[in-house]
């Protein structure tokens, strides 16, 4: 007997269908037109219209049945956490498209966009002996020879070679094209001396512009020493002291149990964060950098290991970033 549509017999599982089959229209129409699937599934992700069982079933059906993306699975042979030289190369590859899933150590699966700094912070760091899976796409025709040497050099990139860039990766013709519409308009104006004329200035000059304070995700960090100590509460603040010192525009926002925690001592009530638990955290300001190293070290700092930030730099801030 078929059962293929037995799960639709309810209200609420037909609507849920519904919602997952207009999340795909809307992802088709999307790659279309040159977006890539990763930004659009982690801004639904964002939003809480996505759920993360939906992820692998709408690249399957868009990415791979759709439009024919190229693939290929990746064991990481080494752990990765840097991704700036990464992505200052794939931005110029600008007829191809790629799309990353890590499936990560909890299980979680991250849709990755390479050429977007922010959809790397999202995993922070991609562990050894952990899956990727690669697409690609060549946007200009069918070339599945190209689109396979384009995630072999970017295979090369995460790992830190020094890769050969296939300029077939580059369209120099739209690279030419918008260059002069990016170059810095300079005014025809010459500046007039108030000094001389003896006026004073028309206007007062224009107020600085507020700058924008951008915010992480929330991350966990998972305690896994027996305790959440004073010992792990003194190594935590020698951590976040070495990041605000290296970076005092941006602010660390910690979190337990749904209450921010302003001072990292209310963790130490003995008992109170166990092993298993885990102590969240956030960065925030205008530009946010070095969150991957931040969760690592708050990650030893919960582990039996905290030791190592306390013997260090006696009595002097740590230069960990």
């Amino acid at each position: 007997m078929e059962t293929t549509y037995y799960s639709l017999a309810s209200k609420s599982s037909f609507n849920k269908a519904l919602r997952h089959f207009f999340a795909v229209n809307d992802a088709v129409d999307e790659v279309d037109g040159r977006s890539n699937l990763a930004d659009y599934i982690n801004d639904l992700l964002d939003d809480e219209e996505l759920h993360q069982d939906q992820i692998l079933p709408i690249i399957g059906a868009v990415i791979r049945d759709k439009f024919e993306y190229s693939y290929y699975s990746y064991n990481v042979s080494k752990p990765i956490s840097e991704f700036q030289k990464i992505t200052g190369e794939l931005i110029k590859w600008n007829v191809i498209d790629l799309l990353v899933i890590y499936f990560g150590p909890d299980g979680d699966k991250f849709v990755i966009n390479p050429k977007n700094a922010d959809s790397w912070e999202r995993c922070r760091e991609i562990s050894k002996n952990y899956l990727l899976v690669i697409y690609a796409k060549y946007l200009k025709g069918k070339n599945s020879k190209l689109e396979q040497e384009a995630i072999k050099t970017f295979i090369d990139l995460l790992l830190g070679k020094d890769v050969f860039v296939n300029k077939d990766f580059i369209d120099q013709t739209a690279v030419n094209a918008i260059a002069p519409a990016q170059a810095p308009k300079v005014a025809a104006t010459a500046p007039v001396s108030h000094a001389a004329t003896g006026s004073a200035p028309a206007a007062a000059a224009a107020p600085a512009k507020a700058k924008k304070v951008n915010i992480t995700p929330k991350y966990a960090v998972q305690v896994s020493n027996e305790l959440f100590h004073n010992g792990n509460v003194e190594a935590w603040k020698k951590i976040l002291e070495s990041y605000q010192a290296k970076y005092p525009d941006a602010k660390v926002h910690v979190m337990f149990e749904g209450e921010v925690i302003n001072d990292i001592n209310a963790l130490f009530k003995w008992g109170k964060v166990k092993h298993g638990d885990s102590i969240f955290f956030q960065v925030s300001g205008e530009e946010i950098l070095g969150v991957s190293k931040l969760q690592k070290y708050l990650y030893e700092g919960a582990s039996h290991r905290y030791e190592q930030f306390l013997k260090l730099g006696v009595g002097k801030v740590l230069n960990l970033f």
